[in-house]
C-alpha cells in the first residue's frame, strides 16, 4: 500500500480504491484498514474510497505528540490535503465518528458530509465502563485477553457461529501487532473516553447521517441519537435485529452500504 508523509509529521499508510466522488473512510479504535472486511469493494462501485491507518497503527508511522480525537482529525484532513482531494464525504466508524465530528467541526470546507456510524458525543457511565474493560487487555499487553473482550463488539449471534474464529482470521493483521501498536491503542481508548463534542455538535454544517445498531454495547443506540438530536438536520438509522452489533459493517455489510448510498445518493441529487 502507498504511503505520504503529510503536514502533521507522520507519514500514513492508505489505499485508494474505485471512482467517482471520494469517499473517507475512519477506522476505529485499535484497527487498520483490514478491519473495513467487505465495505471498501461494496463503497467502491460507487465512490472512490481512501481508506486509511490511523497514525501509529496498520503501516502508518505513531510520529511525536499526543494523541487525541483532534489530533487524529488534524491527520485525517492533512491526508487529503496531501492527496489534493479538497472535499470528501467521510465515513468513519467508532473512534473514527468521533474523529469525523471534529474534522467536521475544524474543516468544514473538507467534509462534504459526515456519517457517523457507531458514534458518541460523550462518554456516560455505561460506556466509560465498557471502554475501561476493553482498554485493560491493551495496558497489561495481554493479547489474548483483548480478543476475548473484543468479542463485547459483535452480536451474540455471531459470537455464537461455529465458524467465528475462522471467520475472524483474515482479520488478526488489521490489530495490534507488536508493544508499540498496543502502547497506542491505550492511547487510542483513552481518547475515547475523553472525547466530547456534545456541546459544540450544534456547529456541525455538512449533511449527517448517524447509524447504530440496536445490540451495539460500545456506543449504544441512546448516545448515538443524542448525537443525532445535537447536529441541525441529521438524519437518524437505528439498525434492527440479529447482527446489529458494534461490528455491523462485518456483520451486515451490504445493510451498511445500502444505508450509506442511499444517504450520498440523495446528496448527489441535491448539490
Amino acid at each position: 500500500m502507498p504511503q505520504i508523509p503529510v503536514r502533521t509529521g507522520v507519514t500514513l499508510n492508505y489505499e485508494i480504491t474505485g471512482t467517482g466522488d471520494p469517499l473517507l473512510l475512519v477506522m476505529g479504535t485499535s484497527g487498520a484498514i483490514p478491519l473495513w472486511g467487505e465495505m471498501i469493494t461494496r463503497l467502491s462501485e460507487t465512490h472512490q474510497v481512501i481508506a486509511y491507518d490511523n497514525r501509529g497503527l496498520g503501516g502508518s508511522d505513531r510520529g511525536t505528540g499526543p494523541i487525541t480525537v483532534a489530533s487524529l482529525a488534524e491527520d485525517a484532513s492533512a491526508l487529503l490535503e496531501a492527496l489534493e482531494v479538497p472535499r470528501a464525504h467521510v465515513l468513519g466508524w467508532s473512534l473514527g465518528s468521533a474523529i469525523g465530528q471534529e474534522l467536521a467541526l475544524a474543516h468544514p470546507d473538507q467534509v462534504a458530509s459526515a456519517l457517523l456510524y457507531a458514534t458518541w458525543g460523550r462518554a456516560d457511565g455505561f460506556q466509560r465502563s465498557v471502554l475501561s474493560a476493553l482498554r485493560l487487555p491493551y495496558v497489561h499487553r495481554d493479547m489474548e485477553s483483548a480478543f476475548a473482550t473484543a468479542g463485547l463488539a459483535f452480536s451474540p449471534q455471531l459470537l455464537d457461529h461455529p465458524d467465528f474464529a475462522q471467520m475472524l482470521e483474515p482479520m488478526l493483521p488489521a490489530f495490534p501487532q507488536n508493544e508499540e501498536q498496543m502502547q497506542v491503542t491505550v492511547e487510542q481508548w483513552d481518547a475515547d473516553l475523553a472525547h466530547d463534542t456534545l456541546d459544540r455538535l450544534g456547529g456541525i454544517t455538512a449533511p449527517t447521517l448517524v447509524v447504530v445498531g440496536e445490540q451495539d454495547l460500545l456506543t449504544p443506540p441512546w448516545q448515538a441519537k443524542k448525537v443525532a438530536d445535537a447536529i441541525p438536520g441529521a438524519h437518524y438509522e437505528l439498525v434492527t435485529g440479529p447482527g446489529s452489533s458494534h461490528g455491523l459493517h462485518i456483520e451486515r455489510p451490504g445493510d451498511l452500504t445500502t444505508i450509506v448510498t442511499g444517504f450520498l445518493g440523495k446528496l448527489a441529487l441535491t448539490h
